[in-house]
């Protein structure tokens, strides 16, 4: 790409890497606000545009946010500056900073978010977890199935998440037995508790995945279901940032940085001694 790297053409990469015809009906991916012909030689990246990423942003010199969790994902009938989110786009506004999120879309495409995460635990991704019914390849879809060079144990499988997952005083927790054998994987960044009859379904021996409630988890279990891993939402999303960050680098020669801001809203953890 040329130096010349305007909001549309960051659009354009990103639209072709996670193409919103794979984003669930009810979800709001794209461009939040920016002229698409402003100049950007500096990209930040992020979860999720907070005031505290929005000041990080300023401060790299960004022309450009780019995060994953939409900031107007739900109907809003303001963004008065006086209101949490009409703050940070009039903010963005002022400073010239345009705002883009891929949302589902970078979770169902090749190479997005359920990638990454597949990518840092060493499994070997040969099916989407849940088929879109836009995909134009077999491997585009919500989640992902795939499996370990070798067999470990559950206890060792959470450990390995564990390790290769940003830290959060959420931390990991799993359910079942602790020696049980878990070579076949499903996966699914941020919430996936809707899709535990999905990975029933897929064989797995372990699904991993955000945010589980208790009676889905239980009925889950109870019915002969996987293995359950269960990590904090920001934790399995998070290393997507410094995937973007990357290619967007690579592709335009851009200054790019993943911000090192924690958004994870948990801020305290208590595990009295059992």
């Amino acid at each position: 790409m040329c130096a010349m790297t305007t909001v549309a053409d960051i659009r354009t990469l990103l639209d072709h890497w996670y193409p919103p015809r794979l984003a669930e009906e009810w979800d709001s991916p794209g461009l939040i606000c920016g002229d698409p012909d402003d100049l950007v030689t500096t990209i930040a990246c992020a979860l999720e545009a907070t005031d505290s990423v929005v000041a990080a942003t300023l401060e790299a010199g960004a022309q450009m946010l780019v995060v994953h969790h939409p900031l107007l994902m739900r109907g809003v009938t303001s963004v008065a500056a006086d209101t949490p989110k009409g703050r940070i786009v009039h903010r963005l506004i002022r400073s010239g900073v345009a705002l883009m999120s891929a949302h589902t879309n970078a979770d169902a495409a090749i190479g997005g978010v359920n990638d990454v995460l597949a990518g840092l635990l060493g499994v070997t991704v040969s099916a989407p977890l849940e088929p879109s019914d836009a995909a134009e390849d077999p491997l585009e879809g919500i989640g992902r199935v795939g499996r370990l060079e070798h067999a470990v144990t559950l206890q060792q499988f959470t450990d390995l998440v564990a390790e290769r997952l940003p830290t959060t005083v959420w931390g990991v927790r799993a359910a079942g037995d602790p020696q049980q054998p878990v070579r076949t994987v499903a996966l699914c960044s941020g919430a996936g508790d809707s899709l535990l009859e999905a990975a029933a379904r897929s064989g797995a021996d372990v699904y991993l995945t955000s945010d589980l409630r208790h009676h889905p988890a239980d009925e889950s279990l109870r019915a002969g279901g996987p293995a359950l891993v269960d990590t904090a939402h920001w934790a399995s999303e998070s290393p997507w940032c410094e995937s973007v960050a990357d290619r967007l680098a690579e592709a335009t020669g851009a200054t790019t940085t993943a911000l090192p801001v924690r958004t994870d809203p948990w801020t305290i953890g208590v595990h009295p001694a059992a």
